[in-house]
């Protein structure tokens, strides 16, 4: 069943403030294989011009998938998730992530189109900080692939 189409432009509220965390980058800058030292050594980030270290680019996925997880639980929209994968995601940076930032995503279904029987949904995510600094804008392409004929 395709996705409701009344759904596009709608908004979901704020997520809580995720507050990032020296740590948090660090692990995630291992993860991805990023040894600049400036996710990982405050110093070597302040030469750079930064208060503390910085997140590598991909971070803000962590931070808005989650938030788009609102939009993909929402009921009404009527999304089978088992059946979705992750299409192609891109990000617009005011500025970097940083250690302390408490950071809140307010969620944005862009587009939704039905291309050979799959559903594929864009939700733009856009990231403030505490005092409402616009911090990153993320968009996240997500495929439902359609139902198996029997």
């Amino acid at each position: 069943m395709a996705l409701d189409q009344s759904f596009v432009g709608r908004s979901y509220p704020p997520t809580p403030p995720y507050e990032v965390g020296r740590e948090k980058i660090r692990e995630f800058a291992d993860a991805v294989g990023d040894a600049n030292p400036a996710y990982t050594d405050p110093e070597a980030a302040k030469a750079l011009g930064h208060d503390d270290v910085i997140a590598p680019p991909t971070f803000a996925f962590a931070i808005t998938y989650r938030a788009a997880g609102e939009v993909l639980r929402d009921p009404q929209l009527g999304l089978d998730y088992s059946r979705v994968v992750h299409g192609a995601q891109r990000f617009a940076y005011t500025r970097p992530v940083r250690a302390g930032d408490r950071l809140s995503v307010v969620s944005t279904i862009e587009s939704i189109k039905s291309m050979a029987g799959n559903d594929v949904l864009d939700i733009r995510g856009e990231v403030h900080d505490e005092s409402g600094e616009h911090v990153v804008t993320a968009w996240t392409k997500l495929v439902a692939r359609g139902a198996e004929e029997a």
